[in-house]
Formats: C-alpha cells, structure tokens, sequence
C-alpha cells in the first residue's frame, strides 16, 4: 500500500517538470555558446601539438566555444583528463593518445560521461589490432608521407652524386606504433625502388618519439657502422631525425655527409633551418599541424552542436619543406 499527501504530490509535480524541462534545456546548450570540448595530446611540450591546441582554441573563440587543452602522456594521465572534463561539463574531447592500444579503456571512460570522441594523428587500436572505426579519426598518410621522405631523400642523393651502394641508412624506428611504421615503411620502400641497398639499412629502435630518446638509440649505430662515410636519417617526425643528427655530429661526422629528412614541420624544423650554417638536416616533409588542430576541433563541434558524425577517416599529405623554401612553405600551410 501506499499513499501521498498533498503536499507530496506537490513536490513530485514540481521534480517531474524539472526533469522534463531539463532536456530541452541541456540540448539548447549544447546547440548555442555553451559547447565546451577538451583537447588532450601526448606531449604538450612539442611545437606539433602546440599549434594543434592553439589552432583548436583560436577556432573556438571564432564559433564561440571553449577548449580545454590537456596533457596525456601516459594512460593514467588521460583518464584523470576525461575525468576533469566531465567536471567541468565538456561534452567531447579530441584525442592524440599516447599509446594506440588506449582505445578501448579510453572510449569505455568517455562512454561513462557520455563525450563524443575525434582521434587526431595516431588512431585507436582496438583488442583485435584493427583501427576503431567507430572513432572518428583525421591523421596523415602515414605510407604516403614516408614515401615522399624516401624520395626526397633520394633525390637528394643524386644531386649530391652519392653512390647508393656506398651510403648508409639509419632508420629510427617505433613499431609500437602503428603511425610510425607506416612512414618509416613508406620511406623504405621509396628508398629501395630508387636503387638503395637494403642491405645497407639499420635499424636504431627508440623508446619515445623525442630527440634525445633518437639520439640514444642512434649513437651506437654510427659507432659499429664507422665504414660508412655518407648517411642518411629518417625517422616518425622531425624530431627524431634530429636526435639522429645530434647522434651524427658527435659522431664526427660533417653535415654535408648527411641527409636527414623528417615529417611534421614545425618548430624544431624551424629552429634547425634558422641556424647560421647548415647542418645535416636537409628538411621536412611539413603537414599543417594548424589545420589538424582546427578541423579536428571543428568536426567535433559539429557532432556535438548538430549530431553530425564526422568521417570515419581522413587523411592528409605533406609538402617537403627545406633551408631554401621553409618560410614559403610555413606561410602557405599556415604553420
């Protein structure tokens, strides 16, 4: 049995049209200037996702929603971010995660809160090894841009004169991460086609994508390979072919026995063709990190205001940068 008094029914009328009037109140909210979103890279430290995370906020003060930009350098570190989200009302986030096979734990907290989920760069891995195509992703042509690499790489070579049969290639490589063997596979095969000798390609595995984790994993390359006088250096992002230049200059070798071409375009790129004299770093093939930053951004905030999912998959190509064509270059990219 049970009963009420008036002054229940009262109450319970009042909870009903609160809860009812709820709905179209959130939804409004998230249709008009509340839509608050986060971005959340992997190393916040690198200009590649700084002009990411710049690029998303500038667009959001555009449109009239707010980013917030996070660090998730490890897993941990990416949960406690979905979790500050959520506290702070965000309805979505864009995600560069710091290990592929994050995927699934990563979408089952976003789940939770009920956040909608863009993967920027590196793509999710489910249990099955496959991307999750279920995840919205906008990232490079992995293949494609190593074998621009391979080739400029190549091409350089020619004009130098440099025999293939007597040059030396330090691959630094990551194969934890899908993202990462795609280009370093890309440039291989660019590189053998041209005529190199496959023989003549070391590997110097690298524990992070960093330079001076290239520099550790380069270094003892070039000491057991002192019967080498010409190299060359590629790696998954200019970053780490850099650390392979640092790991070559020690080494004693002059920049005009090296070529090292990396992928991004960004500072680092930037700060290594501003120098007085040249070094081995020949160039970059550049990729507008901006325009990674800001489409990402802006694909979520359609899903969230219009309930328009985005491509399962987008990818973008690059344009190689050198010390001749950077500054065009970065202007034309709006890097």
């Amino acid at each position: 049995m049970s009963f009420t008094t008036p002054m229940t029914r009262t109450l319970l009328g009042m909870a009903v049209g609160l809860a009812l009037s709820a709905g179209p109140l959130t939804a409004q909210a998230q249709s008009d200037e509340d839509v608050k979103m986060g971005f959340i890279v992997k190393k916040p430290e690198q200009a590649w996702f700084i002009n990411e995370q710049e690029a998303a906020t500038a667009l959001g003060e555009e449109k009239g929603f707010e980013v917030v930009r996070l660090s998730g350098e490890d897993g941990q570190e990416v949960l406690s971010a979905i979790d500050n989200l959520n506290s702070q009302g965000a309805q979505g986030f864009v995600i560069c995660p710091p290990d592929v096979r994050l995927g699934p734990a990563i979408m089952n907290r976003a789940k939770q809160y009920g956040m909608k989920v863009v993967t920027v760069d590196d793509r999710f891995i489910g249990s099955d090894g496959e991307p999750m195509e279920n995840v919205p992703h906008l990232g490079m042509s992995g293949y494609k841009i190593g074998e621009q690499v391979g080739n400029a790489i190549a091409e350089e070579m020619d004009n130098r004169g440099w025999d293939p049969d007597e040059v030396a290639a330090l691959r630094i490589t990551n194969y934890e991460l899908p993202t990462a063997k795609e280009r370093t596979d890309g440039a291989t095969a660019a590189l053998l086609e041209s005529g190199f000798k496959k023989d003549n390609i070391f590997d110097a595995p690298q524990q992070n994508t960093d330079t001076s984790s290239a520099f550790s994993a380069a270094s003892p390359v070039f000491s057991k390979r002192g019967d080498f006088e010409h190299w060359v250096i590629y790696a998954l992002n200019e970053e780490s072919v850099l650390g392979g230049v640092r790991a070559s200059e020690q080494y004693g070798l002059d920049p005009d026995q090296v070529i090292g071409v990396g992928i991004n375009g960004s500072g680092a790129a930037f700060a290594e063709f501003s120098r007085e004299k040249p070094t081995g770093f020949h160039g970059t093939v550049a990729v507008s990190s901006t325009m990674h930053g800001r489409q990402s951004a802006d694909n979520l905030y359609q899903w969230i205001t219009d309930g328009e999912k985005p491509k399962a998959n987008t990818e973008t190509t690059g344009k190689l940068m050198t010390r001749d064509n950077w500054q065009d270059v970065r202007e034309e990219l709006g890097l």
